[in-house]
């Protein structure tokens, strides 16, 4: 009998791009897909990053747990992040969970579940370095239209409230012919918009020794036939150079969107969480940004109350958030994490101040948003639609999409059979803090494969690329013709 599976994913787009990989092997392996979480298999694909990961773990295992006791073939395996720091404490705080698998052996998946069944005992596997690139494992992608393209695993910075490096390790790069080959598949299938997703991934090509890896990269996708679409995240500014903003500016597919976190407008704090660069770096990378690309809209991630941060610190984070005039910014109030330095630093702020100067950074970047938005009424725009970003959509009789830059937009499709995948042009009628509303006609509809595979109900087949970890020393040299770089 066929086994179902089901995947939670919680954290970043590395770990939505594992999961597309953890569906692919368990595919492979003869399993299908459940449609409900009444699935023979369920796997939690985990962050340690996020406030309460853990609490939050652990509290749906425990939800699972009668489930799993009505039914002794269930298996539950938790992986990611939170999996690889905590180890066998999982199975010692929750021993109804099968299989425990870090972010270093992804591709042990399918076998670790079987070895459990057969030795009717849990199966904890934790590997200390990358055995197998997660690009070369099958995928199971979740959408027709837009991709995830892991360009490199792992972070070589030390940031001090960060520690994903300890779980994810030192950065590796794939070959940039890997990279491009996995593109142009996802293109030779229809989709039209691909991300390029690193830790760190403006400093792509440091591991093979050529750091203008990256800008050659964002060039060699524009030559891709059928690709409309690229975008990258995220960048960390001490990497930001000045050919990665002409290679943006000069190829047509590259987006004009810019997702760079600032983390604190304080240069004291940014010393202290070992950031690299200062704030009057920062913003002069926005100012070339913005001379190069005049529509581009940045977003961030910032910090608010790392230990020792003074009322003058947060005030200098609102100067430049001010200053910055970001499209969206994503604000945590810092907590400390196990295992990082900053978690043992003194002067850790009390929560209710943390939570006063959150709420005043949330206000403040609410009305630049707002009115950013605003100042895009009466404009008209290209929207690739897309599927599940509108929660209201049922009600309103709208859909929703992204324009180039990157903005969430609900439009009203009227009688026409717009599907997810197509790509439509309409005028902006109302900005609001977080998303633009076009309910007039739509001037223009442009049905394409991605929505004839989405209407199909089909998905790009995310074939395994390339052999493996990328080699060491000197990459091979590769026919000019084949993406406009070295490789």
């Amino acid at each position: 009998m066929t086994r179902s599976y089901t995947i939670r994913t919680y954290g970043c787009q590395m770990n939505v791009h594992d999961s597309e990989r953890m569906a692919g092997l368990l595919e492979a392996a003869g399993y299908e897909r459940s449609a409900s979480d009444e699935a023979d298999v369920v796997v939690f694909n985990t962050c340690a990053v996020r406030e309460n990961a853990d609490n939050r773990l652990y509290g749906n295992l425990g939800h699972l747990r009668p489930a799993k006791d009505a039914r002794p073939g269930m298996q539950i395996a938790v992986g990611g992040c939170l999996a690889q720091k905590d180890r066998d404490t999982i199975v010692r705080r929750a021993p109804w969970v099968d299989v425990v698998f870090g972010t270093h052996n992804v591709h042990a998946l399918p076998t670790l579940l079987e070895r459990a069944r057969h030795n009717e005992a849990a199966q904890v596997e934790i590997a200390e370095s990358l055995e197998v690139f997660p690009s070369t494992l099958p995928a199971r992608r979740e959408s027709a239209y837009a991709g995830w393209v892991s360009i490199s695993v792992g972070c070589n910075n030390t940031c001090t409230f960060c520690i994903v490096p300890s779980l994810r390790g030192k950065e590796r790069d794939r070959r940039p012919g890997e990279v491009l080959a996995e593109v142009q598949a996802l293109a030779a299938e229809g989709v039209l918009e691909v991300t390029l997703l690193g830790q760190n991934v403006n400093s792509y090509g440091v591991e093979f020794g050529d750091r203008g890896a990256f800008a050659k990269l964002l060039r060699a996708c524009g030559d891709v036939d059928g690709l409309e679409r690229v975008r990258f995240t995220s960048p960390h500014p001490r990497d930001f150079t000045s050919d990665v903003i002409a290679a943006m500016a000069e190829t047509p597919n590259v987006c004009p969107q810019l997702h760079m976190p600032l983390q604190s407008g304080s240069d004291d704090v940014l010393r202290r969480m070992r950031r690299s660069y200062r704030s009057s770096r920062y913003l002069a990378i926005l100012d070339e940004v913005r001379a190069s690309l005049p529509e581009a809209a940045i977003s961030t991630d910032i910090i608010v109350g790392f230990p020792g941060e003074t009322e003058e610190d947060f005030r200098a984070t609102l100067d430049v958030v001010a200053q910055a005039r970001f499209a969206q910014a994503f604000t945590f109030q810092y907590s400390p994490r196990p295992g990082t330095p900053a978690a043992g630093l003194p002067d850790q702020l009390p929560k209710a101040v943390v939570q006063e100067r959150y709420e005043r950074l949330v206000a403040l970047q609410e009305e630049i948003s707002w009115q950013q938005n605003r100042a895009l009424e009466g404009r008209t725009v290209e929207v690739l639609v897309s599927t599940g970003e509108g929660r209201k959509d049922g009600a309103t009789r709208r859909m929703s999409g992204r324009a180039r830059d990157g903005r969430l937009v609900h439009f009203a499709p009227g009688e026409l059979a717009v599907r997810p995948g197509d790509l439509v042009e309409v005028t902006i009628g109302y900005g609001a803090p977080h998303h633009l509303v076009a309910d007039g006609p739509v001037h223009a509809h442009r049905r394409t494969r991605a929505g004839d595979v989405h209407e199909s109900g089909e998905r790009p087949g995310g074939a395994p690329t390339g052999l493996g970890l990328p080699g060491f020393g000197a990459p091979p040299p590769q026919p000019a013709a084949a993406c406009g770089t070295s490789t």
